[in-house]
């Protein structure tokens, strides 16, 4: 009977053991973008599989404001990569695995050295493109300073996902890896992003002979972006800067004016404005506290904007920050997310497991995270909430239902939500002249 008992205790181990040892059962490895239990349901992927390819593009004959001497100006061949995400054609027997290559740390900073890096997102590389429902609606993704096309892989796989050709810029001179003075930013943010719209729109074209070719519908534009970008795209869709702008500009970059070009009132940047662009997303943009902007030039703003901003930004400011930019573009039909008690990165990724180990600079880490929100979490929300609000604008989606409150539920929650899980969030709606 012992002999019998012992027998089966060892079997039922080896059964265990045996299903817990397999490869099917084993917990699928969590990817940057990957749903938590508590998603919102927006943040789901679309129906399309994802194919990704780098792009080198050249904007020839562009100020080098970094070499402006003695009111001398001169111009150079201003290199631009872009990252470009796009609905694909993978076949079941294809791993929709690519591997991105990253860097920690600044260029120039000694005490933050470069350190290589690898993370996983979920698209193949050089896929073949799924044009059976193209042209696609194009999204522009704008970094911060200083960042890298690679800082939101988990929204910009999500959204290729859901039916967009979605391009990532990385901004020459304010990247992880070539990061030079401020003056550069500030002039080239919006200047390069227009420049990828106009390269998008060319190489879309039939005689373009490049695999965006009839793929991408860059009519119906969106932009998105994080900080730095995000003052960036506030001024290609419409809010001119102030003359406080243009002064700092000069005095940073010994006297230089080129930034006049950019301010409202401006008759070249009232030119500039782009009716291919439909509407924005604006993660904790920089410049509302240092004056980058005033009641005139933020008035210039007509397009619908969704901002994203922690409670406690201490990089963009909050009270006098993006929600102060969020009342004052008063023609625009806008909205307002907040992560309560949060700081500035409501964008990036989660911290790789490089920015985790001891030794490293603590910035490598709180470049990617938040000291009170799960950072996975974060992107979930932003993924739910950025597909609703460009649903609505670029594919006519009737998602107006996410962007409001459930009056009928016995708590306060919003549409799309869990329940339970609508905590830590504000959302703020104001229409045009309200």
């Amino acid at each position: 009977m012992k002999q019998n008992y012992l027998f089966l205790v060892i079997v039922v181990a080896l059964i265990f053991g045996m299903a817990w040892s397999s490869p099917t059962e084993k917990p699928e490895e969590f990817i940057f973008g990957d749903l938590l239990p508590d998603a919102p349901v927006l943040a789901k992927r679309g129906d399309y599989k994802v194919g990704v390819r780098t792009v080198s593009l050249v904007n020839k004959n562009q100020l080098d404001v970094l070499n402006y001497k003695d009111s001398v100006a001169s111009t150079y061949d201003r290199p631009i990569t872009v990252e470009v995400w796009y609905p694909a054609i993978v076949s079941s027997a294809e791993e929709e695995i690519e591997v991105y290559d990253e860097v920690l740390g600044n260029f120039g900073d000694p005490k933050r050295p470069l350190i290589p890096f690898e993370f996983k997102g979920r698209c193949k590389r050089t896929a073949k493109v799924n044009d059976s429902d193209g042209p696609y609606p194009l999204l522009i993704l704008s970094h911060g300073y200083t960042g890298s096309r690679y800082i939101f892989t988990y929204l910009a796989e999500n959204l290729a996902s859901k039916g967009y050709v979605v391009v990532s810029i990385d901004h020459t001179e304010s990247t992880f890896r070539d990061a030079a003075n401020f003056s550069s930013t500030l002039l080239n943010r919006s200047l390069d992003q227009l420049f990828v719209l106009n390269e998008m729109d060319r190489l879309s074209q039939p005689e373009s002979g490049n695999f965006l070719s009839g793929l991408v519908d860059a009519n119906n534009t969106g932009l998105i972006g994080f900080s730095m970008g995000g003052y960036g795209v506030l001024n290609t869709a419409g809010a001119g800067y102030s003359k406080n702008a243009a002064f700092m500009f000069s005095q940073m970059s010994g006297g230089c004016d080129a930034l006049n070009g950019r301010m409202a009132g401006n008759e070249d940047y009232i030119n500039s404005q782009d009716e291919r662009i439909k509407a924005v997303v604006a993660f904790a943009p920089w410049g509302m506290t240092i004056g980058a902007w005033d009641s005139v030039g933020l008035a210039g703003l007509t397009k619908p904007v969704f901002f994203v901003a922690g409670s406690e930004d201490d990089i963009s400011g909050y009270e006098k920050g993006t929600k102060a930019i969020f009342e004052g573009v008063v023609n625009s039909n806008r909205y307002l997310l907040t992560y309560m008690n949060a700081r500035h990165n409501v964008a990036p990724n989660p911290p790789p497991a490089e920015a985790l180990k001891e030794g490293i600079h603590i910035d490598e880490y709180l470049r990617y995270a938040d000291s009170v929100w799960d950072q996975k979490r974060i992107n979930n929300i932003n993924q739910h909430f950025v597909s609703a609000f460009l649903g609505i604008h670029l594919k006519g989606k009737d998602y107006q239902k996410f962007l409001q409150v459930d009056e009928n539920s016995k708590e306060k929650i919003l549409n799309g939500f869990k329940p339970r899980t609508f905590v830590g969030l504000q959302l703020d709606h104001l229409t045009k002249k309200d």
